[in-house]
């Protein structure tokens, strides 16, 4: 990938613009740059969203306390959809034609991401949008900071069936009923297909969003891994994850025996959680708060700064985890595009995007893919610890490709998303002049 030097960066608990904020590139303004930050803080997928509003004001304020861009403030403009889906369209509305910020940070759920997006196109928005997701989409209008399925789950897939990861030769696929676990799965199946492994040796069950009760699904869970070596694909989300790992806990699944592979539970997740019983079982992501890095030492020092200094709650207790940084991450990004195009103009940052670059938590120089609106990112595999925390026991050499169409799905194996300007294509076989900014 072409790196671009002249904008990349190299410190962390600070975001080193200075040189690039005194190069003149655009005339200082009285006026601040909004910047919207669409989160749930409150209903089911607080637990989750919450953090990602406190980064990306902590991310916020750093350059704020650097002179801001081109010589203007940046001004955070907060919504909470409440964790319903089209409040997450009305409030990304508001956010664009109300108090017209340049760019919105937000959303978790692929659900929330689709009601967004009619309203990104029909306005003209830019999202960043920082949580792993199901792919078989690509859009002018967001940059994916997240992980697509090849980035995360076929990688933890791969794992499961290796002898270190246990040798799995059945899979029990539980999900959230919404798109995110549905076309997933429908991935997944196909890549085990794909890999000697047929359909009766694959089981999926679905609950909807704050379901509680998992005992029936545990003790299915139990039946079925008495027939061969079993893994469990978790994509459950939100605060049901707190149910279902109880009762895998009460009715005593042993990560040896039946490990659970988690794509949504990451360490704020589980602390909420007692995480003693379920040590050993598992989860993918790009990044874990217990990574070894220079950059992660500095980014989780500037966190628990940020948290005593804002009194937030939860304290010293409070973590770091994959969404966090990919939202860390996206709003470096935004920040180095508006210094590279003199402007926070939505048409022009789009086109400074791709290919900026900036030095990771996860310790990886971490770039935006030139033509396909994804970061490259490596993938982790972690144990959960009796702290909440994870032990990496396994990761990519480095970052990886996204592949937002699956070459396993009918009818995406030859889609190409490729943003290259003047090009416009997120879902066709062949690129096509077609621009209409």
């Amino acid at each position: 990938m072409k790196t671009r030097g002249s904008i990349r960066k190299t410190g962390l608990a600070c975001l080193a613009l200075g040189g690039l904020l005194a190069s003149g590139v655009a005339q200082s303004e009285d006026n601040p740059i909004k910047v919207g930050i669409l989160h749930s803080l409150s209903g089911t997928m607080a637990i989750s969203e919450t953090s990602l509003r406190d980064v990306a004001l902590m991310t916020i304020e750093d350059i704020n306390e650097q002179g801001g861009l081109l010589g203007r403030e940046l001004e955070p403009v907060v919504k909470d959809p409440a964790s319903d889906w089209p409040r997450y369209a009305e409030q990304a509305r508001e956010l664009i034609e109300r108090d017209e910020v340049d760019v919105i940070f937000g959303a978790w759920t692929s659900v929330s991401r689709e009601s967004v997006l009619p309203v990104l196109e029909e306005l003209n928005g830019l999202m960043f949008y920082p949580v792993q997701y199901e792919g078989e989409e690509s859009s002018r209008h967001i940059f994916y900071t997240g992980a697509a399925p090849n980035q995360q789950t076929l990688p933890a897939v791969d794992y499961l069936m290796s002898e270190r990861g246990g040798g799995a030769e059945q899979f029990y696929l539980v999900g959230t009923d919404y798109v995110f676990p549905r076309t997933t799965n429908r991935i997944v199946r196909a890549y085990l297909n794909a890999n000697g492994i047929e359909d009766d040796a694959i089981r999926e069950e679905y609950f909807p969003f704050e379901h509680s009760d998992f005992q029936s699904l545990v003790s299915d869970i139990k039946r079925f891994s008495q027939s061969g070596q079993t893994a469990v694909i978790n994509t459950i989300n939100g605060d049901s994850n707190v149910a279902f790992y109880q009762e895998l806990a009460n009715q005593g699944v042993d990560s040896v025996d039946v490990p659970v592979m988690a794509t949504s539970v990451g360490e704020e997740e589980l602390r909420g959680m007692d995480a003693g019983p379920l040590v050993g079982h598992l989860a993918a992501w790009n990044y874990f708060m217990s990574v070894d890095s220079p950059e992660n030492e500095a980014f989780t020092e500037r966190w628990a700064e940020y948290v005593e200094e804002n009194d937030l709650s939860g304290g010293s207790d409070r973590v770091t985890n994959d969404p966090m940084e990919a939202t860390h991450i996206g709003i470096r990004m935004w920040a180095q595009a508006v210094l590279e195009a003199g402007t926070s103009d939505p048409d022009a940052v789009r086109q400074a995007v791709p290919g900026q670059c900036v030095d990771a938590p996860s310790g990886y120089e971490i770039c935006m893919d030139e033509e396909n609106h994804h970061l490259h990112k490596p993938v982790l595999i972690g144990e959960i610890q009796p702290d909440g925390q994870f032990a990496t026991v396994w990761e990519t050499d480095g970052p990886i490709r996204a592949e937002p169409w699956s070459k396993y799905l009918e009818g995406s194996e030859d889609k190409k998303a490729d943003w290259t300007y003047p090009w416009v294509c997120g879902d066709c076989e062949e690129p096509r002049y077609d621009l209409e900014l």
